[in-house]
């Protein structure tokens, strides 16, 4: 697998069904994996977040999220073969469990989410098996007893695959910190995916995705959070090409 330096985190270079095989392979090999999808706001945070970067370094699978990391790649000189969006790989994903028999719990969402993105997801892959969905109160990852409930409910569902949607970096980390006690063969953290297969959110059109413009119609579905989030991506990436440029 070709694993490339990129910024100040590394991407494992590959094309969709290239990522698609190897997320096959390690769920069926023994022990617990995960995947990440960096995109410009996780590089962003890597940068002053050490909880993170570790999580990263540790990671099984990391994949390139956005086609502003695949510009930045070419700037580099080092370029990234395809963009592969967790939106785009999730649904391959299902695809390849519904064949394989692998099952999935869906962890996160707002209430009804994940379980309207559940049904969707087994009517378009026939076979797909999901095997639990629950969306935690706010604060959740503080409360013992909660995580006690959720440790329950997937050791008693035991799926292949737990899709985490609890936002960034919080999805990642708390893969990282719990995946092994919940005896999980692979962890991913979707983020917005959820509500893009629940319905409840529009995704930009294939065209905007494919020409780096998914962001600019995402702030019209959300302006409140994303103008600033972006803003601050784009002012605080140029020092960072320039730091690892050198």
């Amino acid at each position: 697998m070709a694993r490339i330096n990129f910024l100040n985190t590394y991407v494992d270079n590959l094309t969709m069904q290239e990522a698609v095989d190897k997320v096959e392979q390690l769920i069926a090999q023994d022990g617990c994996s995960y995947v990440v999808t960096p995109n410009l706001d996780h590089i962003v945070i890597l940068e002053d977040d050490q909880e993170f970067a570790e999580v990263y370094s540790n990671a099984d699978l990391v994949l390139a999220d956005g086609k502003p990391l695949i510009w930045i790649s070419k700037l580099l000189k080092n370029p990234i073969k395809e963009k592969i969006s967790g939106s785009d790989f999730f649904p391959h994903m299902c695809e390849m469990c519904a064949n394989k028999g692998f099952s999935i719990f869906i962890l996160g969402a707002a209430e009804g989410v994940a379980e309207k993105a559940a049904v969707n997801l087994c009517k378009k892959y026939h076979g797909l098996k999901i095997v639990g969905t629950y969306s935690p109160p706010f604060g959740f990852e503080k409360n013992e007893n909660e995580l006690k409930v959720i440790e329950s409910l997937i050791r008693k569902a035991r799926p292949d695959v737990l899709a985490v949607s609890l936002g960034s970096p919080k999805g990642e980390k708390f893969i990282y910190k719990h995946l092994k006690e919940y005896g999980v063969s692979l962890g991913i953290s979707i983020g917005a995916t959820i509500d893009f297969e629940a319905g409840n959110v529009k995704r930009a059109p294939k065209w905007m995705a494919d020409s780096g413009l998914e962001w600019l119609f995402r702030i019209t579905q959300d302006p409140n959070r994303l103008v600033k989030r972006y803003w601050n991506d784009a002012i605080k990436i140029i020092p960072i090409i320039r730091k690892y440029r050198k």
